[in-house]
């Protein structure tokens, strides 16, 4: 089983962008073997200015990720991303990528935290439910 994890980053080394404000995010996939970088995303810059629309394309692209990490992240971004099953998560400006991947494999395979355990399982039952159905012309 793998999950998908972004981090706001523009440097791809380290956690250095809040959600909103974000100029790029990384996306690994992770499963207990490791971790490799599955996709790049940059946004042109925008200002600040507490308009709800400039999010959609952030929260959009984490369609199917398991968390976001990044700085701070705004009220409304939370709501947004939890309605889409991403667990938002702040870290300290500076924590590294590599470590982070390398914290959550470890849940991963012995015990995954209540956000991770719940996208698993919300995962495998989309994977049986598109199984189950058969396709017929």
């Amino acid at each position: 089983m793998s999950v998908k994890i972004a981090f706001a980053s523009n440097d791809r080394r380290t956690v250095n962008q809040h959600f909103g404000a974000a100029g790029a995010f990384s996306v690994y996939e992770l499963d207990e073997a490791g971790a490799r970088l599955v996709e790049v995303a940059e946004f042109i810059e925008t200002a600040m200015d507490g308009h709800e629309g400039k999010l959609a394309a952030k929260v959009g692209l984490l369609n199917g990720c398991a968390a976001v990490y990044c700085n701070a992240v705004g009220a409304s971004a939370i709501q947004q991303l939890l309605v889409k099953g991403v667990q938002p998560m702040r870290v300290d400006e500076g924590a590294l990528i590599e470590e982070l991947l390398s914290g959550l494999q470890k849940c991963l395979v012995n015990d995954p935290p209540v956000w991770l355990a719940k996208h698993i399982k919300q995962q495998a039952t989309s994977n049986r439910f598109a199984e189950d159905e058969e396709w017929q012309e």
